[in-house]
């Protein structure tokens, strides 16, 4: 025998094998369709008994194999039908003749046979006979299966005819010798009448028997009549048959362990009768016992009544353990015979699927490697392909799948093998693709992007390019891409820098005639190959959505509820709402985009490839409303690290747009990569919503741009920065042109300022505007253009503040000496001119220390179109950087006795005005220069607020021309140069004190009195206030000046008190007075003065200073008269 069956298994041994046949031409559709229908009727009840009898069909099997009946019955082909085509009377006699030729191909070993035909019809056709059955047509056929049940009980007949003949011990009778092929010249010339000879005999004819009582469905006496044939042939070492005595026995013991097969096929095998014996539910029973039982216990028809008997019948039943074992033994006694491997081979097989049952999977491949190197003859190259794609569905039935890949890939091998003169492709690449699972490879690329690498990456990266190979032959280049493309997506990181170039090379070759797709690719026998989107070319690490520039984002009216509370629901607040909103939060962006703009999306991509990579057609892939992606190309350096990519796009209408991934045209493979299949990627979000479109502002001025960027506090940025340089006092009107650049009329426009913060004190109204004149330009539809005007005006405090503070604490010049509350009663003194305060030296009035800055920024609000009706717009800001130059330096303010005030200004030098390029010339004399200086006239003030002056021009004269264009007018303040303190000293005190001397002011010369005589000293206060003031107490303390600056207090010898020296003045009430009175002796003649100071622990304290400064009292003590 030299064909292997390698689907037999051990259930095999007791079905009898049918051949179904076509006889003439016919069609492989029909045949099949009828050959189904008769391989449906597998197993029958015997009548009258209660055993079942089971068919194996084959449509071809060769009939060397037929030739080893004898040594296995299952082996032997009893049974024959045959299909055949006939459509007319003619035809007929030819169609029986090959049904006869057909027969004795199989004649020696067939027990009954039929013929089927289809398509004759009349005399012939109505003729009764019992190996011929006519049918009209292959869909008219309905009594197929009850044929074949008639053909399978006559089958049954002769079966068991020939078990009863063999099984009957006919005494004295001469017992054949059964043989296989090879073994018949080898017993030419025995001695037939010799002891060994007839055990011989009797073992094989046992073991032969045992198979008809197996097929018979006898299974107790199969078990009985296997072992006496296996005590029989071991006592002669008859090996081969001694072999297949216990393969016999493991096939009888596996169908009795394992009812359900183990084959694999569907549906369990039913038993009946004395087949199935009562301790049914523990044939798994270990170390079960051989108890030979004596053949004349057996019956004819195999049913005893007495059911003890049964029970010792079962026990004759190998243990699993045991049948492993047998078969081991018999599988060695096979190997000592070099013509006996195809047997040897299928009880490899069939021991290997028991074990798969008993899941001992490393017993099973023990026995799978012996079958590997069993030497066969030379086998066909499909003889090789079978063997081998059975070998891997073994190995996978024990779950080696990594050794059944392996196989599976030698048998594609096998079909494209050199010696092949056509190849067959298909079923290489089929192969292949079966190999895929047990090399932890499938040909979904979203199964590489969950966790660790599986697998052999080398055995994987050969499989794969074994596959575009395959493709290729095959004709179907959109499958080497795919494949190639997944190569390259799923085995980047495994790939050397050579490979990866080879490897590309080859996917732009492939590409440049079949492009890659996003396609589902179908094959033949239903397997689909998912699209490989090449995420890794290049690998995107962040993904984020960009805002719309400062001047372009959309901001929300607030509405009464606050800007983010829904007018959906009537609830102010809900739970459940609330929770939706944190889901939508987590992916919704806390922006908007507006609808008609240019959006963007920016993504950080890195390049793995040593080679510059070339990323064409590279858009965004969105859901929701519509989106117009405007695709980009770019080249990234070999190994680029992260670089950051902008892909811009335009929503077409409004609602939520979903940014779902990106697409890309990489090496001619189009790919649309999914945000949620990227592993390890960053999203600060990917949901967006669009609102509805706003007309876009653009501005202009007549200002210089500004390299000074503002950086306000708030955080909001600035689209255009100008700026500008004034002297203090200046003004300069700001032209802005606005213009409409978008697609919606500008409706509606608001203008605010606002000045960053400065340390600088600013007077008056430093930006002033009026809109209506550019209001009534609206609606400013796309394209228009509207001017707006600002003023700019500056008033900054410029003083010399530490001088005039210096000026005013000089005790020679101070205020504080000049009795301000009675400007009537003082007596000025000639005042001493303090020095003139000069700038440093190399600093003038025109350097950079005395610029000083101020920033501002112009909010332009505007809105329209739909945006408009939703209550959205736009806020545009404009910054303006103003540098200040002083147009006039305070150096000094004095203070004099008077009722009117009067501020003094010394001449100023406009020497450093500075000069416009190129226009330089030669200055004219000193005397016009002098005549070019401008001098400020004074105007006089009533009250701190009105305190100001007019420059009135100040230009300068060149010596060709003059030039308007230097010619500057503004205004300079005093606002600021008066400090509190000076205030102090300007404004009336509310409190008026009058000291009178003998009942005389003491505010204009000295008072005269005699030495001797006592002199009244009177201290008046009139309270201008509106509260109440005091009690106070005054000391009086004299002294006497030496014009010299020395001062002599110590006068006890000089002058006395009359009384006490310390007035005391009561509580005085608004517009009240109070007086305290006291009195002097003056003992010599001389000048004294009088000074009167407060205590301090009096209820002076918390008044101002200025409030209480009393004149100093002059007394000239003359000699008494004679």
């Amino acid at each position: 025998m030299s064909v292997p069956d390698y689907m037999q298994c051990a259930e095999d041994h007791q079905t009898l094998l049918v051949v179904v046949q076509p006889v003439g031409i016919v069609s492989e559709e029909n045949f099949f369709k009828i050959y189904k229908r008769i391989s449906s009727v597998s197993q029958i009840s015997v009548r009258d008994s209660q055993r079942v009898l089971y068919i194996r069909y084959r449509h071809h099997y060769p009939p060397e194999n037929n030739e080893w009946g004898d040594f296995q019955t299952h082996r032997k082909a009893v049974g024959l039908v045959t299909i055949t085509d006939c459509f007319s009377a003619k035809d007929w006699p030819q169609t029986f003749e090959k049904f006869h030729m057909q027969k004795e191909i199989y004649g020696s070993t067939l027990y009954d046979s039929r013929l089927f035909v289809f398509g004759l019809q009349g005399e012939i056709a109505e003729q009764p006979r019992t190996d011929v059955a006519f049918y009209p047509g292959y869909e008219d056929c309905g009594t197929v299966e009850k044929r074949v049940e008639d053909f399978i009980e006559s089958l049954f007949i002769v079966l068991e005819s020939k078990r009863l003949d063999r099984a009957t011990d006919k005494s004295g009778d001469k017992i054949p010798l059964l043989c296989v092929p090879f073994e018949k010249k080898d017993f030419v010339g025995l001695d037939t009448d010799s002891r060994h000879y007839k055990k011989r005999c009797q073992g094989r004819m046992r073991k032969h028997v045992g198979d008809l009582c197996l097929q018979a469905g006898m299974l107790q006496d199969s078990l009985v009549h296997y072992h006496m044939s296996v005590e029989l042939l071991r006592s002669v070492n008859d090996f081969l048959w001694l072999g297949a005595a216990l393969e016999g026995l493991c096939s009888a013991s596996v169908i009795y362990h394992y009812p359900g097969g183990t084959g694999g096929k569907t549906g369990a095998r039913r038993f009946q009768g004395s087949s199935l014996p009562a301790e049914a539910a523990n044939r798994h029973r270990p170390g079960a016992q051989e108890v030979l039982i004596d053949p004349g216990a057996l019956t004819t028809n195999g049913i005893n009544p007495d059911t003890s008997t049964e029970i010792g019948r079962a026990k004759n039943c190998l243990s699993p353990e045991d049948i492993i074992d047998k078969y081991k033994e018999a599988i060695s006694y096979y190997s000592k015979y070099k013509n006996a491997g195809v047997i040897e081979l299928e009880a490899c097989v069939k021991a290997v699927r028991v074990l798969a049952i008993q899941k001992r999977s490393m017993e099973a491949s023990e026995f799978l490697q012996n079958a590997v190197y069993i030497n066969l003859r030379q086998l066909s190259e499909e003889e090789k392909i079978q063997r081998y794609s059975i070998l891997s569905e073994l190995y996978e039935l024990i779950g080696f799948h990594r050794k059944s890949a392996f196989f599976k890939r030698v048998a594609a091998m096998q079909c494209v093998a050199p010696s092949i003169s056509e190849p067959g492709w298909r079923a290489c690449y089929k192969l292949l693709l079966e190999t895929l699972p047990g090399y932890s490879l499938s040909l979904d690329p979203q199964d590489f992007n969950r966790g660790t690498h599986r697998g052999w990456a080398a055995v994987q990266m050969r499989l794969l390019h074994e596959l575009v190979y395959a493709s290729r032959r095959m004709g179907n280049p959109a499958l080497s891409v795919r494949h190639l493309s997944f190569l390259l997506q799923t085995m980047l990181d495994f790939l050397s820098d050579q490979e990866k170039k080879d490897v590309t090379q080859s996917l732009e070759n492939y590409t440049s005639k079949c492009p890659g797709t996003m396609e589902l690719i179908t094959l033949p026998d239903g397997l689909t190959l998912p699209p490989v989107p090449f995420t890794k070319l290049p690998i995107v690490r962040r993904v984020k959505l960009l805002n719309l520039p400062a001047s372009l984002r959309p901001q929300k009216m607030k509405s009464l509820l606050g800007q983010s509370m829904s007018t959906k629901s009537p609830f102010i607040y809900s739970p459940i709402i609330a929770h939706n909103r944190g889901e939508e939060r987590s992916r919704k962006i806390d922006f908007q985009w507006v609808q008609g703009d240019v959006c963007e999306v920016q993504l950080m991509v890195y390049n793995p490839m040593p080679f510059e990579l070339r990323v064409e057609n590279m858009g965004l892939l969105t859901s929701g409303v519509e989106f117009e992606s405007l695709p980009a190309a770019l080249s990234l350096p070999a190994e680029s690290g992260l670089y950051p990519v902008t892909l811009v796009g335009v929503p077409q209408m409004t609602g939520t747009i979903a940014v779902n991934g990106y697409h890309t045209t990489v090496f001619g493979v189009f790919s649309d990569c999914l945000l949620d299949n990227l592993p390890g990627i960053k999203t600060s979000g990917s949901t967006v919503e669009v609102i509805p479109a706003l007309p876009r502002l653009q501005i202009s001025t007549s200002l210089p741009r500004s390299a000074h960027s503002l950086q306000p506090s708030s955080g909001d940025e600035i689209s255009t920065n100008v700026s500008v340089q004034l002297y203090n006092g200046e003004t300069q009107h700001l032209v802005v042109k606005l213009e409409n650049i978008g697609m919606e009329p500008l409706e509606k426009l608001e203008v605010t300022s606002k000045i960053l913060t400065t340390k600088e004190k600013l007077y008056g109204d430093f930006l002033s505007w009026k809109l209506e004149e550019t209001l009534a330009q609206f609606p400013l539809q796309p394209g228009k253009v509207a001017t707006f005007t600002v003023s700019i005006k500056v008033k900054l405090d410029f003083s010399c503040q530490e001088n005039l503070l210096q000026d005013l604490s000089d005790d020679s010049i101070s205020v504080s000496g000049f009795p301000l509350c009675s400007p009537f009663r003082q007596v000025v003194r000639p005042r001493v001119e303090s020095k003139p305060v000069n700038p440093a030296e190399g600093s003038r009035p025109g350097d950079l220390g005395h610029v000083k800055t101020l920033e501002a920024i112009l909010n332009f609000k505007y809105s329209g179109g739909p945006g408009h009706i939703e209550g959205y717009y736009r806020n545009l800001s404009l910054g303006l950087h103003v540098e200040v130059e002083p147009s006039v330096f305070f150096t000094r303010v004095s203070t004099l006795p008077a009722t009117r005030m009067a501020i003094q200004v010394d001449k100023f030098n406009f020497e450093s005005f500075p000069e416009s390029p190129g226009e330089k010339g030669q200055l004219a004399n000193s005397k016009e220069l002098e005549e070019e200086r401008q001098e400020a006239r004074g105007l006089e003030i009533n009250s701190k607020l009105d305190i100001h002056w007019t420059i009135i021009s100040f230009s300068r004269v060149f010596l060709n021309a003059a030039h308007p264009s230097l010619k500057r007018t503004g205004e300079a303040s005093v606002e600021g140069l008066l400090s509190q303190l000076v205030l102090e000293h300007l404004q009336l005190a509310p409190l008026l004190w009058d000291v009178l001397v003998d009942g005389q002011p003491c505010d204009r010369e000295a008072a005269a009195c005699r030495v001797g005589d006592p002199v009244r000293l009177e201290v008046r206060l009139t309270n201008r206030s509106p509260r109440s003031v005091g009690p106070f107490a005054l000391g009086v303390v004299p002294f006497q000046d030496h014009q010299n600056g020395v001062h002599t207090y110590d006068l006890r010898h000089a002058v006395s008190f009359v009384g006490s020296g310390t007035f005391y003045l009561d509580k005085v009430r608004p517009s009240g007075q109070s007086a305290c009175l006291g009195a002097l002796l003056f003992l010599c003649t001389g000048d004294f003065f009088l000074r009167i100071r407060f205590h301090e622990d009096s209820s002076s304290k918390g008044l101002p200073p200025s409030w209480f400064r009393l004149p100093s009292v002059h007394v000239r003590a003359l000699g008494a008269q004679a």
